[in-house]
């Protein structure tokens, strides 16, 4: 049996978890969010606990008994807690700014990248150089900072573009140059 899916997810306080037919929905401080549940998994909420349970060993459903637990846990987390990501902007002129909702990049095209967040999802630019995804949904928080990561990624030769704020970037040299004979 999956060591994953069989512990039991505790919720924290100020945080409710309830089934519908085939749909978790979890409401906390951070916001709502729901999951629907695959055939051949069951979720049971009692004690202040959330089991994971599926119906039979075949492959899916033991494939399946990981990744919904999982899912949960981070749904919990999500609207009790949150997700954040950072990213890092480098290179001359290379800066973020807030235009309402809206996060305006330049980033060294001849017009500046304007992105829209999704509903739940919050842009912040402590620094011009420095932006910050915050949100209970960790898939959109991360779809959202790669999206942005991937309008200018960063390049190997001088770590020019926009970086996570941990990732390390493998440097190159350059050209060696002409070699005297």
């Amino acid at each position: 049996m999956s060591r994953i899916g069989r512990k039991p997810i505790e919720i924290p306080p100020g945080v409710e978890a309830a089934v519908q037919a085939t749909t978790v929905n979890v409401k906390g401080p951070g916001g709502a969010l729901s999951l629907d549940i695959l055939p051949g998994i069951s979720v049971i909420v009692e004690d202040g606990c959330i089991v994971v349970e599926r119906e039979s060993d075949q492959k899916e459903h033991r494939a399946l008994h990981g990744m919904t637990r999982s899912l949960l846990v981070n749904m919990v987390e999500g609207v009790s807690k949150g997700f954040e990501k950072k990213l890092e902007l480098t290179g001359v002129g290379y800066r973020a700014q807030m235009q309402g909702q809206k996060l305006v990049l330049s980033v060294g095209y001849s017009h500046p990248v304007e992105i829209d967040p999704p509903a739940g999802i919050e842009i912040e630019v402590p620094a011009p150089n420095r932006i910050i995804i915050k949100g209970a949904d960790k898939q959109a928080v991360g779809n959202l900072a790669a999206n942005i990561r991937a309008v200018r990624p960063p390049e190997p030769y001088k770590g020019k573009g926009i970086k996570y704020e941990n990732e390390v970037i493998r440097r190159k040299a350059g050209k060696a140059g002409a070699v005297a004979k």
